[in-house]
């Protein structure tokens, strides 16, 4: 039975992921401010302080989705966040989406929060399907997915307009039935 009301802590070799509350605003500010972190997850626009702060003070009552502060274990500090959203209960299935700063990035913290997530998603929450988009100017990204399980299912044309470019959005999922649990 899927339980979006309950918010874990999931503990990897190198992250812990961990429920975001309005505590995480700066560090995740500071992620999202980044110029290639905004154009690698193609943001436009931008939500003011107290829209934002109020959003992370608020993640913990929701019970259709899971937002998670990741945090670096070498550290203790918070680079990004995984979320699990979109969440559809007749199809037992979700959207993955996931950030990370400049500082966690490059050293497989990504990968492993993106195992664990996908990981409580298909084993703790019993879901069938989890999917995620990424953006074609974002290989590093495409390749963690991979080893995560995902698998890329088609191209969304043209979703994107940065710069001026167009640039097409990869579609991609995991299965529960292709999940290998030894990965978490």
């Amino acid at each position: 039975m899927t339980d979006f009301a309950y918010k874990p802590t999931l503990t990897g070799d190198l992250v812990i992921l961990r429920p975001v509350d309005e505590s995480d605003y700066e560090a995740l500010a500071a992620a999202m401010d980044d110029p290639d972190v905004t154009r690698l997850t193609g943001s436009h626009g931008e939500i003011g302080e107290e829209q934002a702060r109020t959003w992370y003070r608020t993640r913990k009552d929701q019970t259709d989705r899971l937002d998670l502060a990741i945090v670096d274990k070498a550290s203790g500090a918070v680079v990004g966040e995984a979320v699990l959203n979109d969440w559809d209960p007749d199809n037992q299935c979700c959207n993955f989406r996931i950030l990370i700063g400049p500082s966690g990035q490059g050293r497989g913290l990504g990968t492993e929060a993106t195992r664990l997530t996908v990981g409580y998603g298909i084993e703790k929450l019993g879901l069938h399907r989890i999917s995620l988009g990424v953006y074609a100017f974002n290989p590093r990204a495409q390749r963690a997915y991979e080893k995560a399980g995902f698998v890329v299912e088609g191209v969304f044309r043209d979703a994107l307009l940065w710069d001026g470019e167009w640039v097409d959005e990869i579609m991609m999922s995991v299965l529960a039935s292709e999940w290998i649990p030894s990965e978490v």
